[in-house]
């Protein structure tokens, strides 16, 4: 019988050791959390948050899951999520000078466009019956005068290099330019519209 119980605590004692063994041999990936956390920040660094948006989201994603893994003792699975934040931020940084200088064609094409709409507008506004007219003329003056002022900060901010400020400024006052003249052009359409009756 202690023969028995000796070999059950020796088989104990040999699984217990083992798992010890197997689950101390795993450590934390702490230098691949640190190569991707560099990486990251270098990606930053050269706007890639900016310019390549999509791929250094992914870069953020797997670096905050391989921290996320660490912190639950998920050391393989953390390993592979900080390698993939590593790759997505080294293949992001390539990206940003491409994807600018895309950004940067497209904004000055828009700066055109823009420009074009508000000198479009100016002609509805000036072709309105001053009589009773449909649309509120200093009001309407007074947005084209703030979006001629924000043209010439769109236009410096292409000078520096702010690409991607200028581009979202420039992309948001065209979809106003366009909402308010569709808006001016339906009320003196009705007014017309009206005065036939």
């Amino acid at each position: 019988m202690p023969k028995t119980k000796f070999l059950t605590v020796f088989l104990v004692s040999i699984l217990v050791f083992s798992v010890t063994i197997i689950t101390g041999c795993a450590k934390p990936p702490t230098k691949e959390v640190e190569s991707a956390e560099k990486a990251v920040a270098e990606a930053k660094l050269k706007e890639a948050d900016l310019y390549v948006q999509d791929v250094f989201m992914k870069a953020e994603d797997s670096l905050k899951k391989a921290r996320d893994l660490v912190a639950v003792k998920k050391y393989e699975d953390a390993k592979k999520a900080a390698e993939d934040a590593l790759s997505y931020a080294q293949q992001a940084i390539p990206m940003v000078d491409l994807n600018k200088a895309k950004m940067k064609t497209e904004a000055e094409q828009m700066v055109q466009d823009v420009q074009g709409a508000m000198d479009e507008m100016k002609s509805i506004v000036a072709k309105a019956p001053k009589k009773k007219s449909p649309i509120n003329r200093e009001e309407i003056q007074g947005m084209i005068g703030k979006w001629e002022v924000d043209m010439v900060s769109i236009k410096e901010q292409l000078e520096a290099q702010k690409i991607r400020q200028a581009y979202d400024q420039l992309k948001s006052m065209g979809e106003e330019i366009k909402a308010q003249k569709e808006s001016i052009v339906a009320a003196m359409e009705q007014q017309k519209a009206e005065a036939k009756k």
